[in-house]
C-alpha cells in the first residue's frame, strides 16, 4: 500500500500537511536507535574478528625532549573508511557493558605491547566510569598484568574530573586499588571542568593533563597565557606533574617550557603510531 501522505487529497479537503514535529522527533529517535544497535553489533563483531587496533602517542619531557611513556589510542578497522578513531564509536559502547569487554581487550593488548618497551617507559590509558563501576576492572587488570608480566608501576590511568568527585563505592574502590598496586592516576582535560582543589585531594593524583583547548589558546595573547600559567602553578602546588595535551607548534612548545609545564604530547612531537613503529623508534 502506498504511503497515505502521497495520495491525492479527497475532494473538498485541504492538502495534507507534512509530518508534525512530534512525528519527526519519533522518526529521528527510531533512526538513532537503529544506528546505535548496528554500531554496537559491529563493535561486538570486532572483538571476535580482531578488527580493533591500538596506536601509541609518545609523552615527552619538555626539559630534555625525551619520551618517558606513551598513551594508548584505540582504532577500529573499516573496509572502506580505513582506521576509525575511538571518539566516533566509543561513546556508543559506553552506553552498555560492551565498554567493559573493549577496555578489557585494551588492557591486555597494551600491557603485552609495553613489555617490549624500555624499562621504566610508562603506559597511559583512559578509563570509563562504567568499567570502574562494573566490579570487573581490578580482576581484568590483574589478569592483564599476570599474563604480560608488566610491572604495575609502569601504568598510568587517566580519569576525568567527574570520576574524581564521584561518590560511587565501586569507583572509589577501583581507584584506590590502582594506587595500592603502584599505578599512577592522571587527571585529564584539566582546566575545563569543575573539580575543586578539595576534590583533587581525595586521591593522590600524579599528573594533571592540561586540556588541548588551553594549549591552542596560548597563541591568542596574554589571556591564554595567564590561564595556562595558573593551571601549571595549581598543579605544581598539588605536587603533580603537569602535561600539556595537543601540542602542535614550535611557539606552543616554547611557551609551555617558559610557563613551567613538565611534559607535552601532540603532533609536534609525534602522531600516534603502531606498536611496531614504537619498537622501531627505540631501536634507532
Amino acid at each position: 500500500m502506498s504511503d497515505p501522505l502521497l495520495r491525492p487529497a479527497a475532494c473538498g479537503s485541504s492538502a495534507p500537511s507534512g509530518p508534525s514535529p512530534r512525528e519527526l522527533r519519533q522518526r529521528s529517535a527510531r533512526r538513532e536507535i537503529t544506528e546505535r544497535r548496528r554500531i554496537t553489533a559491529r563493535l561486538r563483531q570486532a572483538l571476535v574478528t580482531g578488527d580493533f587496533l591500538l596506536h601509541y602517542q609518545p609523552i615527552v619531557r619538555l626539559g630534555s625532549g625525551l619520551a618517558r611513556g606513551a598513551e594508548t589510542f584505540l582504532r577500529l578497522r573499516h573496509a572502506r573508511r580505513g582506521l576509525i578513531p575511538a571518539p566516533h564509536f566509543l561513546p556508543i559502547a559506553e552506553r552498555s557493558d560492551l565498554i567493559i569487554d573493549i577496555e578489557s581487550w585494551v588492557l591486555a593488548t597494551a600491557c603485552a605491547d609495553a613489555t617490549s618497551w624500555p624499562a621504566g617507559f610508562t603506559l597511559s590509558t583512559a578509563l570509563s566510569p562504567r568499567h570502574l563501576q562494573s566490579g570487573q576492572f581490578v580482576r581484568q587488570l590483574l589478569e592483564a598484568l599476570g599474563s604480560s608480566g608488566l610491572a604495575p608501576e609502569r601504568l598510568e590511568f587517566e580519569i576525568t574530573e567527574a570520576m574524581l568527585i564521584d561518590g560511587n563505592d565501586d569507583t572509589v574502590f577501583s581507584l584506590r586499588a590502582l594506587q595500592g598496586l603502584g599505578a599512577r592516576l592522571a587527571l585529564s582535560h584539566f582546566g575545563t571542568g569543575y573539580a575543586s582543589l578539595s576534590a583533587l585531594k581525595r586521591l593522590p593524583i600524579a599528573s594533571l593533563r592540561l586540556d588541548r583547548s588551553l594549549v591552542q589558546n596560548l597563541e591568542e595573547g596574554p589571556s591564554g597565557t595567564a590561564l595556562v600559567r595558573a593551571a601549571v602553578e595549581a598543579g605544581h602546588a598539588l605536587g603533580c606533574t603537569v602535561l600539556a595535551e595537543g601540542v602542535e607548534t614550535t611557539e606552543q612548545y616554547q611557551l609551555l617550557c617558559k610557563l613551567g609545564a613538565d611534559e607535552g604530547q601532540g603532533p609536534y612531537f609525534s602522531a600516534p603510531v603502531t606498536a611496531a613503529e614504537m619498537g622501531a623508534m627505540f631501536a634507532r
